[in-house]
């Protein structure tokens, strides 16, 4: 019989010890005492003005360069709407985020897989497909403890994407939900703030520092991009949550976004060094990059292994994980990705073990 106490290593969310609850109903309450005709109108489709300015100073742009949307994955379909039309090549991490794969697939972009490294994009790689004639429209990044693979960027390697980009005219879109659950290791500046030629979007979100539920991501980038993709947005929804926005800037304003990403950090580092030790004790023959920060570790399991067999055995031993291929246009057949951040780390050496027993049952 499938094992009914289940623990999920499947979704990026935090769990709901680690939520500032009580904070967020006081910047709710704030947000309707202070601006109620803001937070209950329609509003405009670049978002909540106090939350813009805010996300602006953020990053040392005008507010012309920003726009707040729906979750930062309804910012990744208004840039790819704008710039990827069917046929367009466009770069991508392998592997990298199963939705973005997705959301290019659908508009039938013409995708070019480039290697992620321990140390992020292979950019000599990268070098190597473009001295060869490929002309990307694009090239999507996740700089910051990516997704699924958890490793970031490096600070040389950020320079010379760039510099690439620059030489041969795409758009970097540096999507970056998790640079602020950094808990150890050198902060690296974003593309964005290097930037001198306006060859980056960058795109954030507050569901990995606040809480997925308020829904509340962005864009910024050059004011003629960002002025058309609010056309868009005002065609799409007239304008985002102005309420979930206003809280959000409430939260900021106070000082409790601040204690929340502190505690966020705190408990995602103790729950990846948990992790890694029970991978380490329980499948000695895995491979993997611990992660300075984020929400994932991406495991090989090694020769042998058939991740969607291991994904079905663990279901029944009540582990959730998502299969490696999720991630890849081919290949990863014998890799996973298992977020922490949902689970208590007195619960994931259990979640391991079950694991391993998982792997061992589709290996036998």
């Amino acid at each position: 019989m499938p094992n009914t106490d289940v623990i999920s290593f499947s979704r990026g969310a935090p769990s709901l010890d680690i939520v500032d609850t009580e904070g967020l109903k006081a910047a709710a309450v704030a947000a309707l005492e202070a601006d109620p005709a803001g937070v209950t109108g329609y509003g405009t489709s670049v978002g909540y003005g106090p939350l813009r300015e805010w996300i602006a100073a953020k990053h040392g742009v005008q507010t012309a360069n920003v726009l707040i949307t729906n979750g930062s994955m309804q910012a990744d379909a208004f840039l790819f709407d704008e710039l990827v039309k069917p046929d367009s090549p466009v770069i991508v991490e392998r592997p990298t985020y199963d939705r973005t794969l997705l959301g290019l697939r659908n508009r039938r972009g013409e995708l070019h897989p480039v290697r992620v490294q321990a140390d992020g994009l292979d950019v000599d790689e990268l070098e190597a497909l473009l001295k060869g004639g490929v002309r990307p429209t694009l090239a999507h990044i996740i700089p910051n403890f990516q997704n699924p693979a958890g490793v970031s960027l490096s600070g040389d390697k950020r320079v010379r994407l760039l510099q690439l980009a620059n030489e041969y005219d795409f758009t970097i879109f540096e999507d970056d939900p998790y640079y602020d659950i950094r808990f150890r290791g050198e902060q690296h500046p974003t593309m964005l703030e290097q930037d001198a030629e306006n060859r980056v979007v960058y795109a954030c979100s507050f569901s990995k520092t606040v809480c997925p539920g308020l829904r509340t991501g962005y864009l910024v980038g050059p004011a003629g991009l960002i002025k058309t993709i609010a056309e868009a947005a005002t065609n799409t929804y007239i304008a985002p949550n102005m309420f979930a926005q206003a809280t959000i800037y409430q939260f900021a304003a106070s000082g409790a976004l601040d204690r929340s990403i502190a505690t966020v950090k705190d408990a995602l580092e103790e729950r990846v060094d948990q992790l890694a030790a029970s991978l380490r004790a329980h499948l000695p023959g895995s491979e993997f990059v611990v992660p300075d920060g984020g929400y994932f570790l991406w495991v090989d399991l090694g020769e042998g292994v058939d991740c969607a067999k291991v994904a079905a055995a663990a279901a029944d031993e009540g582990v959730q994980v998502v299969k490696g291929t999720d991630f890849v246009l081919d290949g990863g057949e014998t890799c996973l990705r298992l977020a922490y951040s949902a689970v208590k780390a007195d619960r994931i050496d259990e979640g391991v073990r079950r694991l391993a027993r998982a792997v061992e049952a589709t290996r036998a």
